[in-house]
């Protein structure tokens, strides 16, 4: 019944986050120190597109649980209700960037001490895909249903679905731990394009370069030592340039 009135993305995500920490080898009950949780969502199409056409349900349900299941406030405070977590929780809304905002928040808490592992991630999960989109010229979106990221055929973007959740620790407790340490974050960066760009959805070169920098300082890199970047290509006439 609980599942029926929530969002399925803060039910995958909560999977997700239990699944993380079992592949890590912990037990959240009896791991004695505090695990915080990060998380953002996408809105709720569950919400709009489901319960709110089923006026059986909502009567059913009821409107609290509703809310609960299906605000996205709420997505990182269930994990650590549903999973008895002690350390911070919060949900973290920045748009497309939010999965990776977590993360920097994350690693964050973890280097002044607030928590000593932390769950971190994101979850967009599309309730009727199969319904496609109505395309826009000069829009976002893809005019044949392809996205060809960093191609000069690149025209637009699709809508896709996923969740991904990484649990994070301090390098040198993992290490004496023992711990699988998968990947090693240098250092992270955030800021914010304001006002200069030909428009709200636009990308901004010059802050997208200034936090590259940033990040690069944090983490005590030079670029010529970096040998892989992964980017985020919208695959659009606009973004990709």
């Amino acid at each position: 019944r609980e599942a029926l009135a929530m969002d399925p993305q803060q039910r995958l995500f909560l999977e997700s986050a239990w699944e993380a920490i079992e592949s890590a080898g912990y037990d959240a009950a009896s791991y004695p120190g505090r695990i915080g949780v990060y998380a953002g969502t996408g809105p709720s199409e569950y919400l709009m597109k489901n319960i709110a056409m089923a006026p059986s349900l909502v009567h059913t349900a009821g409107e609290l649980p509703i809310m609960l299941g299906n605000d996205p406030a709420f997505l990182a405070t269930r994990v650590s209700y549903k999973l008895d977590l002690k350390g911070p929780a919060m949900y973290v809304g920045t748009a497309c960037s939010s999965s990776l905002v977590a993360v920097q928040l994350a690693t964050h808490a973890l280097a002044t001490y607030q928590c000593d592992m932390a769950l971190a991630g994101g979850v967009r999960i599309g309730v009727f895909p199969e319904r496609g989109y109505v395309f826009q010229e000069g829009g976002i979106l893809s005019p044949d249903g392809h996205c060809r990221a960093f191609d000069a055929r690149a025209r637009g973007t699709v809508p896709g679905s996923g969740v991904g959740v990484v649990l994070l620790k301090r390098l040198e407790e993992a290490l004496a731990d023992g711990d699988v340490v998968l990947a090693v974050i240098r250092g992270a960066a955030v800021n914010n394009d304001g006002a200069q760009k030909v428009g709200y959805t636009a990308p901004s070169v010059a802050a997208q370069s200034e936090v590259i920098a940033e990040a690069q300082t944090a983490a005590g890199v030079q670029p010529d030592e970096i040998t892989y970047i992964e980017a985020h290509g919208t695959g659009t006439t606009l973004g990709d340039p």
